[in-house]
């Protein structure tokens, strides 16, 4: 990776952070994504049901893929309108 062990040390023990172009060389050079290797397997990913369902979602052929799609960004702007109307609300409240 091109990082001196005593510096990888002292990222293991948190007296240091790395910087991002030392997180992209260890992520490279582990073969992970730099979102796994920041956030950790669970953090970021969807639940177990959604990645069984996702993987079913990849075989569908691209017109399908782009409906499913479409219907994910539909529901994921529903859920952030009614995000946003709720905290207004508890804004506005006296």
């Amino acid at each position: 990776m091109g990082i001196h062990v005593n510096q990888v040390r002292r990222y293991e023990s948190g007296k240091a952070k790395p910087s991002l172009e030392v997180l992209e060389k260890i992520a490279l050079t582990l073969h992970v994504s730099l979102d796994w290797l920041v956030f950790g397997e669970d953090l970021r990913g969807p639940d177990d049901a959604l990645k069984l369902q996702f993987e079913a979602v990849s075989q569908f052929d691209e017109e399908d893929k782009q409906t499913a799609q479409n219907v994910l960004e539909g529901l994921i702007l529903k859920h952030q309108a009614k995000q946003s109307m709720q905290r207004q609300s508890t804004t506005k409240k006296p």
